[in-house]
């Protein structure tokens, strides 16, 4: 009939939208109530010390007199002209002790996660095993193994390894102790595990289907590491160099116990200035400036391996 709607038709065109269902405030507010305890920890533990330490380094006066903030922005380029070659030795020292991880650690993470067998989590286990030993006590072992008169340096000196060394500036004579070799030896051996870990992780993820796949496709075993294994392993690399070269450009406990005065790291010195000189604020600026190099280095290794969205 002209000029008429059905009634079903009538009710659609004029009934309002339907309501969009809205949980409760309460359950809205679940997923920021289950964040807030990281919050409050990062604030309390990362934050607040952070702040603090920036106003530390700004400040001026001595113990006895107290300090004060007064905006003493020179202090960071005293602190970085007076002790710079301590930042280059930290970053040199850190950087081969990170190469060496690598080196050391990738086959050994490779014959985990593929030839091991059921000896897997026995290597694993015996990976791990140095971190319950403490590393003030496995920095202080080093020093009985590299001992002058120990087997290992007499092993070192008549393959002709110290000569070599020393033609590249790392050892002094026919001993290893107080030498960068002792130093980049106690960084390497302490934070091996933390190299070989990352990488096992991203090498155990590979589908093993993918080597049967190249060698089915005649790639030799050299093939298949450089254009398979190792690309898929990468996340493993840039997170095993993080976790090494971060925390050993920052140590100080090597240095100090295997190492002597010429290869004293930045992490000495600010260890020095807050405990012995008790000068706060070259120490803190100290700790930012060292906080910027390791930040700007990162970056700049992040950006040119082209991983950025691998860590």
């Amino acid at each position: 009939m002209t000029g008429t709607t059905t009634p079903t038709a009538a009710g659609t065109a004029g009934s309002p939208p339907p309501a969009v269902h809205r949980p409760p405030l309460r359950r809205a507010l679940v997923p920021y109530w289950l964040l807030l305890p990281g919050v409050l920890w990062l604030v309390v533990f990362f934050l607040l010390p952070l702040v603090y330490q920036a106003s530390t380094s700004v400040q001026t006066g001595s113990l006895e007199e107290g300090f004060r903030v007064t905006w003493h922005f020179p202090t960071y380029w005293d602190a970085l002209t007076d002790y710079g070659p301590h930042f280059v030795r930290s970053v040199l020292y850190a950087g081969t002790a990170t190469a060496l991880c690598l080196l050391l650690g990738y086959p050994l993470a490779h014959l985990i996660a593929f030839r091991a067998g059921r000896w897997r989590n026995l290597l694993l286990v015996l990976v791990i095993a140095p971190f319950f030993t403490s590393f003030l006590i496995r920095t202080l072992a080093w020093k009985t193994i590299l001992a002058d008169s120990g087997p290992v340096v007499e092993f070192l000196g008549t393959t002709g390894f110290l000569d070599l060394t020393a033609f590249l500036g790392m050892t002094e004579g026919d001993r290893v102790l107080a030498t960068p070799l002792a130093v980049v030896t106690g960084l390497t051996y302490n934070f091996l595990p933390f190299m070989v870990l990352p990488l096992y992780t991203a090498l155990e993820r590979i589908d093993p289907r993918l080597h049967e796949a190249a060698a089915d496709l005649y790639a030799s075993p050299v093939t298949v590491f450089r254009t398979v294994t190792f690309p898929l392993s990468l996340p493993g690399v840039v997170s095993g160099t993080l976790l090494t070269f971060i925390p050993a450009s920052g140590d100080y406990i090597n240095a100090e116990l295997l190492g002597s005065t010429d290869t004293k790291m930045v992490g000495n010195v600010i260890q020095s200035q807050f405990l012995r000189v008790l000068d706060y604020p070259t120490a803190a600026a100290l700790s930012f400036l060292l906080m910027a190099v390791v930040l700007l280095i990162v970056t700049f290794y992040i950006r040119r391996a082209g991983t950025e969205d691998l860590v």
